[in-house]
């Protein structure tokens, strides 16, 4: 395979599996991974629960050995921020503690990924917004002596967190504006039932309610004024209120942004030496005809290891289905598809008994899912929901009907054409 170098700027998942596709796909030229944390390739699900709860050590959160990149050839340049892209000469601008230097590259993917987005007004030492691992050790310290809790935003992770929180027996009070939490990603009868499990756990969960003001009081703790005027005092105040992906270098080099960096079915942006692939990358996806981003782990380490087969000229499309988890207390949801909004549910389980899961259903056709502790369905669905199948509403209630017997032809659907 031909040489030359390839650079990915950004070390999460999509970056880390781009650098190994590269290698397994048998490129033997220069492969650089550029990422503006200190640290090597982790992974973040557990920053938010096992190692925030210190069930969990910085030893079982690297994706891959720091050997696995001598032994592959993979430069890591690490606390290295890259400044500006020349996208003629296709060369980088680096910003490192030891100077600034340049880089040029042959084919360049861009993984920044996204960055927690701040309440103004609100931040100090013992207010934090989760993302990094850095930043989860800084929580972890002050959950270690903190016994009240304030969560700002009831999203996935403001609710792992609280979960977390409260299983280390604090004190958690959870403000979220919306009243309906997860109305969006999992709809309002998953959703609702997570808030319940969280209540049952003596999560003091405050919905319609946002923050209006944080103020230190004398006794070094904190103040929280919400919008209905209520007042929670506190030790340690966590804001999860979604996140902005990191487009401004892109910007700057004239590619095409919309909502993140937008690319083609193949991962390319609007030039053709550069791709984007993770939490930053808006693609083309050919089973839904548009441009979606979606801020899922299992889509970036996918999109990851896809773009970099493209980078070599596979010229393969991503139309693959959808799929995330969040863990929180002894219970898992899960969720594959796309779910309308809005989403009005089929049920196959128990509701009552926070074990069921919710079908998005159109013409004939389960398009989607959400599942509160039945995985099983989701892996079936997850087969599903690109291949042939016809189901009626009475079948998909119905748990006697196996859900993987619906698609035994494995016949692909028809799909537009790619942008």
């Amino acid at each position: 395979m031909s040489r030359g170098r390839h650079v990915v700027v950004g070390g999460g998942v999509a970056g880390a599996a781009a650098v190994r596709g590269l290698r397994e796909a048998g490129f033997d030229g220069e492969v650089v991974l550029v990422g503006e944390e200190p640290h090597q390739p982790y992974e973040r699900p557990p920053l938010s629960k096992d190692f925030l709860a210190g069930a969990a050590d910085e030893d079982g959160l690297w994706v891959r050995p720091r050997d696995w990149y001598r032994e592959q050839d993979v430069e890591l340049l690490l606390g290295t921020q890259v400044t500006a892209i020349d996208v003629a000469k296709r060369r980088l601008t680096l910003s490192a503690a030891d100077g600034a230097s340049t880089l040029p590259y042959d084919r360049l993917l861009l993984a920044t990924g996204v960055r927690p987005r701040r309440l103004p007004g609100v931040r100090g030492e013992r207010i934090h917004y989760p993302r990094t691992l850095d930043d989860a050790r800084a929580l972890r310290s002050h959950l270690q002596s903190a016994e009240r809790v304030v969560v700002v935003g009831a999203g996935f992770i403001g609710c792992e967190v609280a979960a977390t929180a409260a299983g280390l027996g604090k004190a958690v009070t959870v403000f979220e504006p919306d009243t309906v939490p997860f109305r969006r990603s999992l709809g309002p009868l998953v959703g609702g039932a997570l808030i319940d499990i969280h209540r049952a756990h003596g999560v003091d969960v405050r919905l319609g309610t946002g923050v209006r003001e944080v103020a230190e009081t004398t006794h070094d703790t904190l103040l929280v004024t919400s919008t209905e005027g209520d007042r929670v005092e506190c030790d340690v105040i966590v804001v999860g209120v979604g996140a902005q992906p990191n487009t401004e270098l892109a910007v700057a080099a004239g590619i095409e942004v919309d909502n993140g960096i937008l690319t083609d079915a193949l991962g390319r942006t609007s030039h053709p030496a550069i791709y984007a692939a993770g939490d930053v990358a808006r693609q083309y996806h050919p089973h839904y005809g548009e441009h979606l981003r979606m801020e899922h782990h299992d889509t970036a380490t996918r999109q990851g290891a896809h773009v970099a087969r493209n980078m070599l000229g596979a010229e393969e499309e991503f139309a693959e289905p959808f799929w995330f988890w969040s863990d929180q207390y002894e219970h898992s949801v899960q969720s594959a598809g796309r779910l309308p909004d809005p989403f009005e549910p089929v049920v196959r389980g128990r509701v009552e008994e926070r074990r069921f899961s919710a079908f998005a259903w159109q013409e004939g056709r389960v398009t989607g899912v959400v599942s509160l502790d039945r995985p099983r369905d989701v892996l079936d669905v997850r087969r599903l929901v690109f291949a042939e199948h016809e189901v009626s509403l009475e079948q998909l209630r119905d748990e006697s009907v196996p859900l993987k017997r619906l698609a035994q032809r494995h016949t692909a659907v028809s799909r537009p054409a790619s942008a």
